[in-house]
């Protein structure tokens, strides 16, 4: 059984604190074996990781931002294109052999596609039913529920945007220790999430912070 985050962010995403090296360096000092990079519509913080020696396996991935809301896509080699409608963008990432997980799909401030296109909580290979960035439980609550109901694969993510907290969210896979044999393992729902939250205090220095860049973005254009 494999320990894995599925949803880490380097300081490749705009809002990443991290440099790809301290990501991988804490993954391994926590007792992560696997993780995906899935920084903000770019998959460069990959391509670092891949010139970088480590024992933690990295599977190539990247959080895109579709026109409803995120979408990490797995095992794609190149970023899809951002802004398209999430059916679309699935659709792309499986004809590209990829996996796709729909993460915090029901957080209304943070991207949730499913309050935009409840179909794609059907049509994704999986859903992040544990998100450790949720300062109340009830969006995680609710996308576990369904996912139960469904009968969808569920998985964990950190979301961790400085890897002090990666691990915070955990998916164990069921699976060797392939790029290939995890991405099997989690559509077939050989997963189990769990974790713990994010301290809150991290969580709303880290939005206010993303909330006075982006004003800031807008004011100076």
């Amino acid at each position: 059984m494999l320990t894995a985050d599925l949803h880490i962010h380097t300081s490749c995403s705009k809002d990443g604190e991290s440099s790809v090296a301290q990501v991988l360096a804490t993954a391994a000092a926590v007792g992560i074996d696997v993780i995906a990079i899935t920084d903000h519509d770019t998959m460069d913080g990959y391509q670092i990781a891949r010139e970088i020696a480590s024992e933690v396996l990295v599977i190539p991935g990247v959080e895109v931002s579709t026109k409803d809301g995120h979408l990490i896509a797995l095992g794609v080699t190149t970023a899809p294109e951002p802004g398209m409608p999430v059916l679309d963008t699935i659709t792309k990432v499986h004809q590209a052999g990829g996996v796709t997980i729909l993460p915090h799909p029901f957080h209304r401030y943070r991207h949730g596609a499913a309050l935009k296109c409840f179909e794609a909580f059907g049509a994704a290979d999986a859903i992040e039913v544990y998100n450790s960035r949720y300062v109340i439980p009830h969006a995680n609550q609710r996308a576990m529920r369904l996912a139960r109901k469904m009968g969808k694969p569920a998985v964990a993510g950190s979301d961790a945007h400085n890897a002090r907290f990666i691990g915070y969210g955990r998916t164990l896979i069921d699976a060797e220790k392939d790029i290939g044999s995890i991405l099997n393992a989690i559509r077939d729902g050989k997963t189990q999430p769990a974790g713990r939250k994010t301290p809150v205090r991290i969580y709303t220095k880290q939005s206010l912070r993303n909330s006075w860049r982006k004003i800031r973005g807008r004011l100076h254009k």
